[in-house]
């Protein structure tokens, strides 16, 4: 690691957290809307819960992580695995569909393959007591990168157990390794709370000096989700099943080598932004990803889909830790958990309103390619605003 930082226990922990959590998140993913068509719930139907599991997360999301100073950074953690069991629980052994919304609204779910929950803002936040400023996007470059190659390893597992057994026994499996999660948040010291002497707002949104950063970042990063949102994980492993008849094994492969690359880019990332600055390197290395993604449906073959795919991600992923940083710079330290939930909140309620347009125009063939476009587009625009709201903010780390 970079500056040979030697990582403390609980920081080993917390990436250990991050394996396992983006292991099952990536597990999941690949066969949740196989798994939910195989229940005999028609595409819309899937849209709609995709779209509800997305807003029920924005909702625990930003009551936990906004709160989790107050209530304890560990006992939250532990709570959202505890969600994800339940999750998994109900998903597995029924097929009312109200049920399966009651579910996705109250439990944790990643239709994804990426970040849900209130975990995320927490980690980060406890991460980055334990290391020093000048270290903290190569740290979170190393962070991602290990999530990353957790959710390669879950996906093509995942395929390769389908295979053998039934997108059920994934279902389940996905509520086995949140057990495993909540065993591991137990381990954490209280070294991970709240310095006691810093001063915290009791405001709804519980942040009162960072307010107007929070607030601009939060809109900018929900538009950037919400483009996201068209071609999440799942619903492009739908799109690969029906275009071209692919197997969830063969699916799963072509996402074990996506966050193959996806996690090694973010190591660019951090060299990148030590250089040019977090802003610029979040923006320059996305563009050119977004094109990448808007020509996906248009190739003609098979393989070239999967070759601009794989070559997509190779550099799709480089804004992730240089954007974590960079929230963590711009805020008041006192407030940078509530900061970090929020802003992650807002990614999460940008992402959970578009499956339920995305779903009927994949299940259009003449319509599949639209949301590509869609997608693609508007992270064009989400770059540019960005590049232009905070061009003139500096953070400790430019």
């Amino acid at each position: 690691m970079s500056g040979a930082i030697a990582l403390t226990r609980d920081a080993k922990i917390l990436f250990s957290t991050r394996v396992v959590r983006l292991f099952a998140y990536g597990f999941l993913s690949v066969v949740l809307v196989l798994y939910l068509a195989s229940l005999g719930l028609e595409e819309t139907r899937i849209g709609l819960l995709l779209t509800l599991t997305l807003a029920g997360d924005v909702a625990i999301s930003f009551y936990l992580s906004t709160r989790a100073d107050a209530l304890g950074r560990r006992r939250t953690l532990v709570a959202g695995a505890v969600l994800m069991v339940l999750a998994a629980l109900v998903f597995a052994s029924t097929r009312d569909f109200t049920l399966l919304v009651l579910a996705a609204v109250f439990g944790v779910i990643s239709p994804s393959g990426h970040e849900v929950g209130p975990f995320l803002p927490i980690e980060q936040v406890a991460l980055s007591q334990t290391i020093p400023a000048q270290q903290r996007t190569s740290v979170f470059a190393w962070y991602n990168l290990a999530g990353s190659f957790a959710t390669a390893a879950g996906s093509i597992a995942a395929g390769a157990l389908t295979d053998f057994l039934s997108a059920r026994a994934v279902v389940i499996g996905y509520g086995i390794l949140g057990i495993v999660l909540a065993l591991s948040f137990l381990r954490l010291s209280p070294r991970i709370e709240p310095e006691p002497g810093e001063l915290r707002t009791k405001s709804l949104l519980r942040v009162d000096r960072s307010r107007g950063v929070v607030l601009r970042l939060s809109a900018l990063f929900a538009l950037d989700s919400f483009a996201g949102g068209f071609v999440v994980q799942s619903i492009v492993a739908y799109w690969f099943h029906t275009r071209f008849g692919l197997s969830p094994a063969v699916i799963g492969a072509i996402f074990f080598g996506a966050n193959l690359l996806a996690g090694i880019s973010a190591l660019a990332a951090a060299r990148i932004a030590a250089r040019i600055g977090l802003l610029k390197t979040m923006v320059f290395t996305h563009l050119p990803s977004n094109v990448l993604l808007i020509l996906v449906p248009f190739m003609p073959t098979v393989e070239l889909a999967i070759a601009v795919l794989l070559l997509r991600f190779s550099i799709s992923q480089m804004d992730v830790p240089t954007r974590q940083s960079y929230v963590i710079a711009v805020v008041d330290p006192a407030e940078r958990s509530a900061a970090a939930g929020i802003t992650g909140v807002a990614r999460t309620t940008g992402a959970a309103l578009a499956p339920l347009a995305a779903m009927p125009l994949f299940a259009a063939a003449a319509w599949s390619w639209l949301p590509f476009v869609i997608a693609g587009g508007l992270k064009v625009v989400y770059d540019l605003a960005l590049l232009r709201a905070f061009r003139e903010t500096r953070s400790e780390l430019d």
